[in-house]
């Protein structure tokens, strides 16, 4: 079973990051998300808010694909996390230049910690490159249209967060 790890904080998660489990689907049989924990980003969302957003937004790529679909939250390694599960692969969105800087270096790295793991790039569609969770917060936060960017039940989070 080709089982791929595709980490991120997801807070929220937006078309960008749907538009890359829909394409790892295409890659392997399981696919764990796993949702950082990561307090030093001060997430919008609680950890059970995030995890349930993307399980939400999973579950019909993995009833569409056949592919299983986990949402794992984790606080370890990057690499330690993708051996608990039990990931030969790592996936990683690229939007653009700036993105592969940093994931070129967590590459290097990860292969000294464990070089059985590959990393895996794919580079997000056209149409969703301009998409970070940030810039979503903040669009969301000064009231403005984020129905471009998420689907309309995070759209609908957002807006419970921030009072719209």
């Amino acid at each position: 079973m080709r089982t791929a790890l595709y980490p991120g904080t997801f807070d929220p998660i937006t078309k960008g990051h749907i538009d890359i489990i829909k394409r790892a689907c295409t890659l392997v049989d399981r696919l764990v998300i796993g949702v950082a924990i990561n307090r030093d980003k001060g997430p919008l969302f609680p950890l059970e808010e995030r995890v349930a957003m993307v399980e939400a937004e999973a579950a019909f790529w993995s009833a569409r694909t056949g592919t299983e679909i986990v949402a794992h939250p984790f606080e370890n390694l990057l690499i330690d996390c993708a051996r608990d599960v039990g990931a030969q692969m790592i996936v990683r969105g690229l939007r653009a230049v700036a993105d592969f800087e940093y994931e070129y270096q967590m590459v290097g790295m990860n292969r000294i910690l464990d070089d059985q793991i590959e990393t895996v790039f794919l580079m997000a569609e056209a149409e969703h490159q301009a998409i970070a969770s940030k810039l979503v917060k903040e669009i969301a936060r000064l009231g403005g249209d984020v129905s471009g960017f998420v689907t309309p039940p995070v759209e609908a989070a957002l807006s419970r967060h921030f009072g719209g």
